[in-house]
């Protein structure tokens, strides 16, 4: 009877964790669709913001401060792409502060392990910006045997991302940029595509290519017309110099809110898809303690049968 007991006490137990995953799973089905509309609400403007400011790279020849106010490190666009030697990474990595999201955070430490590996072979060091507090956890300690250094991290950020924690991010490591802390930046994220598929890439910010960062955020299989010609001509108001100073900080801002907003629907999504499979193999195992306990239950009720003629014909 203390076989029956404990099938019984394991099926209660895993009908009582079945209800959490169930619970779980509901809750992130109704959050990734309000996620994916922002996603797919915000790759517009982002990619329109990269064509803009390419058209308008393409016109300016020369980068001045002359004449402009700089009250943030972000404020200095010539300091910002200005062309420099790579001596030290900037890798911002953006992962989740929840866990239960299947291989999400695993694939994330992956990627940026390999880009960490592949940095320290061409002698070059490695300073991480820590989105989420998975990351954080997985990274601390690979950093001791690693050339790298955790310079930041962001813990405690509102599930939803907002613009505000986009400029907290891109100011620090723009103030890390100008004063030669780092020599580049880097955005590892997860590029949401379905609800049942995510990627894991690596966004270079700076040093400046805008015909990468174009073909990063195209999402489509649409990639931008190589032949395509872009009119350089154009006419700036008040000067050249004051709208890059205004553009260069929002393009910047941008990229890291828009890596916000994919990292957050492609966690959503693996959440969802892992606490589906964990509903279906809590069900399996279910089915196969209740065929357990069936057996063991007829078993035991044989037993007392034949105890009992046993008992009879003896007498």
């Amino acid at each position: 009877m203390s076989n029956l007991k404990d099938i019984k006490d394991r099926i209660t137990s895993i009908q009582n964790t079945q209800k959490i995953t169930k619970a779980m799973k509901m809750v992130a089905a109704a959050k990734v669709k309000k996620a994916e509309n922002r996603v797919k609400t915000a790759r517009p403007f982002a990619k329109e913001l990269a064509f803009v400011f390419s058209r308008l790279l393409r016109s300016v020849n020369k980068y001045s401060m002359s004449g402009l106010q700089v009250k943030r490190a972000i404020d200095n666009y010539a300091e910002l792409l200005k062309p420099r030697e790579i001596k030290t990474a900037g890798l911002l990595i953006i992962s989740s502060t929840k866990g239960l999201a299947g291989a999400y955070n695993a694939n994330v430490i992956r990627y940026t392990l390999k880009r960490i590996e592949e940095y320290n072979k061409q002698n070059i060091s490695v300073k991480l910006f820590i989105v989420g507090q998975k990351g954080y956890a997985g990274l601390r300690r690979k950093c001791e045997s690693l050339n790298c250094e955790i310079e930041k991290k962001y813990l405690n950020l509102p599930q939803n991302p907002n613009s505000g924690q986009a400029i907290v991010i891109a100011e620090d490591m723009a103030t890390c940029f100008v004063e030669n802390k780092i020599n580049n930046i880097e955005i590892i994220t997860t590029q949401f595509h379905n609800m049942m598929s995510y990627k894991v890439v690596d966004w270079k910010i700076l040093p400046l290519n805008v015909d990468e960062v174009k073909e990063n955020i195209e999402i489509d299989e649409q990639k931008p017309n190589k032949g395509t010609q872009i009119d350089a001509l154009m006419t700036f108001e008040p000067n050249k110099h004051v709208i890059l100073q205004k553009v260069v900080p929002m393009f910047i801002t941008n990229m890291i809110y828009h890596a916000l907003l994919e990292a957050t629907a492609s966690e959503l999504a693996s959440r969802m898809t892992a606490m589906s499979s964990a509903c279906k193999n809590a069900e399996d195992m279910i089915y196969k303690l209740s065929v357990d306990y069936n057996k063991a239950r007829q078993g035991a009720i044989t037993q007392e049968i034949n105890e009992v003629v046993s008992g009879a014909n003896a007498i």
